[in-house]
């Protein structure tokens, strides 16, 4: 038998182990994304978590960044272990989990992993088992995925639920997110983006970038791009990332953290998805048949 046949009955193993397990709540699993590096899309991550643990969410941060992981250095956090540890079998992913201020929890990456499409099907097997443990007593998930378009930043789009684009008004991140939006559309038949302006002047001025993406994806694409709101240049902010905390924990009544929270109430008004597809064994189940592909090939 060949060894893509092999990866393939090994797939279909997992995935109907997955659907024997129940999970009685469905989890919101976000992806937030840029296409290009530099936009502050980890700040938006982190901010966006803790707020919306703020609003009585259990909200769980997953560093999926694998080649430059920083999550813990914006919450100046030291973990000892991370998820390699967990996909190599050396600890459950209960115990790399490290709480954050105000209920936001995060799972550490290691910078050098290996992408999730080069893992093994065991491995894939061991983290299918390590967030069905995790289903019954969370809301949200959120995924800061790695910058550009990456097979890992592909797979972890692919498989949330939700797919939150950054960019900032300037021409390498417009042009960035739409290779990026136009990959995932034609190649992988995903239609809705929510796209977050970070790092303008007005909200009339994030609107207006906004619509300059809108103008060039309805030209070439059929994707429909939904606008989720602007994250104001604000000092406080730059004065949180120096102090290594979130701007909502920092200086809760600054401009950008203000926004933060309407983004928050904003997302939790989004539909929940209550059937099967609502689920972390789902979720697992879908990023294992996206990096599929890689595998057979």
């Amino acid at each position: 038998m060949l060894m893509s046949e092999v990866y393939r009955e090994s797939l279909g193993d997992q995935a109907s182990g997955l659907r024997r397990l129940a999970s009685p709540r469905p989890v919101r699993v976000i992806a937030v994304t840029s296409g290009k590096g530099g936009v502050g899309k980890t700040n938006v991550s982190v901010n966006l978590g803790m707020a919306m643990a703020n609003e009585g969410k259990s909200v769980l941060l997953m560093d999926a960044d694998m080649g430059l992981a920083n999550v813990d250095v914006l919450l100046g956090l030291h973990p000892s272990y991370n998820l390699s540890h967990v996909i190599n079998g050396d600890r459950a992913l209960e115990e790399i989990i490290m709480p954050a201020a105000n209920g936001l929890s995060i799972i550490p990456a290691s910078s050098g992993l290996k992408s999730m499409a080069e893992l093994s099907a065991a491995q894939h097997a061991g983290i299918i088992r390590a967030f069905s443990e995790l289903s019954n007593h969370l809301d949200v998930l959120i995924i800061d995925t790695a910058a550009g378009i990456s097979e890992s930043v592909i797979s972890f789009s692919r498989a949330s639920q939700e797919v939150i684009v950054v960019i900032c008004d300037e021409p390498a991140s417009m042009t960035d997110a739409y290779a990026l939006i136009k990959l995932l559309n034609r190649d992988y038949g995903m239609h809705r983006f929510r796209i977050l302006v970070n790092m303008v002047q007005s909200l009339q001025e994030g609107r207006e970038v906004y619509n300059k993406m809108v103008k060039v994806v309805d030209r070439y694409l059929d994707a429909t791009l939904d606008f989720l709101g602007a994250i104001p240049y604000d000092e406080y902010l730059r004065k949180a990332i120096q102090k290594q905390r979130s701007v909502i924990e920092a200086y809760p009544r600054s401009k950008s953290a203000l926004v933060f929270k309407k983004l928050a109430q904003k997302a939790d008004n989004w539909p929940v998805v209550t059937t099967a597809t609502g689920h972390l064994e789902f979720f697992v189940e879908r990023l294992i048949q996206s990096t599929q592909i890689y595998r057979a090939a």
